[in-house]
């Protein structure tokens, strides 16, 4: 005779990590109420109900018009490290979204978020810097970042954070200095970046020098890399086995012999050897800010000396299959065969 047998297992296909999903409209106002609930369990599966739903921009529409983001906001500060990792990572996908992006304007999500720089898990801060670098990619993002007064923390953080960290707020830098410089060299930036350039990853490397690239082009950051030193570290980076880096250390030189303490330091560093060797290099972007480096170098009257000796090397790249690199190796020729 069949018995019937009660099992308090739920079954396969429901999630008890997951808060139960209310129908149609009612589903995100019940989770907004859920996520200010004081039981820890109620707002962890409210957070990871959200975590899936949010990835429709639709929904992420309805989240941000029912309120969802207050208390989002709030949970930021949450004692367990669950709801703040949730958090954060539904920040991340809000920010992905347009209407993410607009609503952390209009509701000052960047202060909050900022509050855990100082998190102790690694992955709450990891998760507040890809919101970071995301939103910093539209200009009113980097804007805010600035507004907000996070250059100097984020110069501070690449002292000590981890490796994949640093990359991020590397990348969230470059759109920021795009918007405002004076934050980061007064926050000792170059100093900072300097120190980056010899890090062990090629990445790291590479965004370092784009940095002192964004950052170089007022002229109190073409003075300050000159001040700091720095001319004779791209200038090794020049041989790096990694194009992007050899790319970006040929940009920032580019920038930094704008000047004439520029141009003269650079030929101190013996740059015009280490540039010419890069004339035939395989990638469309190395040889572009190559030539314009040696534009520049060449407007002094040491530099041109040496360089009309190579002037048949230039030539050559005449017929490069680049537009944009044949027309800086005329300038190049032009400026270097200039007579008065």
């Amino acid at each position: 005779m069949a018995h019937t047998r009660i099992s308090a297992k739920y079954p396969p296909h429901i999630d008890p990590t997951k808060a139960p999903i209310a129908f149609g409209d009612r589903a995100l106002p019940k989770l907004k109420r859920e996520l200010a609930n004081p039981e820890l369990l109620v707002r962890q599966r409210a957070l990871m109900a959200l975590c899936d739903l949010l990835h429709d921009p639709e929904l992420a529409y309805s989240a941000v018009e029912v309120g969802c983001l207050e208390n989002l906001k709030l949970l930021l500060k949450d004692e367990d490290a669950t709801v703040r990792r949730k958090t954060t990572e539904i920040f991340y996908i809000l920010v992905t979204h347009s209407i993410g992006r607009f609503a952390f304007l209009e509701n000052d999500v960047i202060i909050p978020l900022s509050e855990l720089l100082n998190d102790p898990e690694d992955i709450c801060r990891k998760n507040l810097h890809m919101v970071l670098e995301m939103f910093s990619q539209i200009p009113a993002g980097a804007t805010a970042i600035v507004y907000a007064g996070l250059i100097p923390d984020l110069i501070m953080k690449l002292r000590t954070e981890l490796d994949e960290i640093q990359e991020l707020i590397l990348k969230t830098l470059h759109f920021c200095l795009l918007v405002d410089t004076k934050h980061a060299l007064h926050a000792e930036g170059i100093s900072v970046l300097k120190t980056k350039l010899k890090h062990s990853s090629a990445l790291i490397r590479s965004l370092a020098a784009q940095a002192l690239i964004d950052i170089s082009v007022p002229l109190e950051g073409k003075n300050k890399v000159c001040e700091e030193k720095v001319i004779p570290i791209l200038v090794e980076l020049l041989s790096d086995p990694e194009s992007e880096v050899r790319a970006s250390a040929a940009g920032a030189l580019m920038f930094a012999t704008i000047t004439t303490q520029g141009k003269y330091e650079a030929l101190k560093a013996n740059v015009i050897p280490s540039l010419l060797l890069l004339v035939n290099d395989p990638v469309n972007k190395v040889r572009l800010n190559v030539m314009k480096a040696i534009a520049t170098v060449s407007e002094t009257p040491e530099g041109r000396k040496i360089l009309l000796d190579h002037v048949e090397l230039l030539q050559g790249k005449l017929k490069d299959p680049s537009e944009a690199v044949r027309r800086a190796v005329k300038i190049t020729i032009d400026v270097i065969t200039w007579k008065p």
